[in-house]
């Protein structure tokens, strides 16, 4: 008979440290949102969200459907993290940290001196 424990379960653990994880995001896109002169609140509202980090790198509210649409997506959040990066001041390499290394790069944005420079 088989342990019911090893066939896919996971522990509270596991939880504990997926809700820190969700809250830390969380509190870094509600600084980058404040930075961005947003509301901090609209981190948390679903779809409202992507509206509003749309608005502040200068994007039409209409891409919001190109993130309905597989493979097109990854691009679309492609470019929008590159611009997030650029009207923060932020270079290139910036941006890449920003695509791969999300969790070390979205608190230095939040966390860190960047200022925000509305797109052209």
């Amino acid at each position: 008979m088989q342990d019911t424990q090893s066939m896919g379960s996971v522990g509270p653990v596991f939880w504990i440290v997926c809700i820190g994880l969700i809250v830390f995001y969380v509190l870094c896109m509600w600084k980058i949102f404040e930075k961005a002169g947003k509301p901090g609140w609209a981190a948390i509202v679903p779809i409202y969200n992507v509206v509003v980090l749309l608005d502040i790198v200068g994007k039409p509210i209409w891409w919001i459907i190109l993130y309905l649409i597989p493979l097109v997506s990854l691009i679309v959040g492609i470019i929008v993290l590159a611009n997030l990066a650029k009207v923060f001041g932020k270079g290139t390499g910036f941006a890449i940290g920003l695509i791969f290394l999300g969790f070390i790069f979205f608190p230095i944005l939040a966390f860190g001196d960047a200022t925000y420079h509305k797109p052209s």
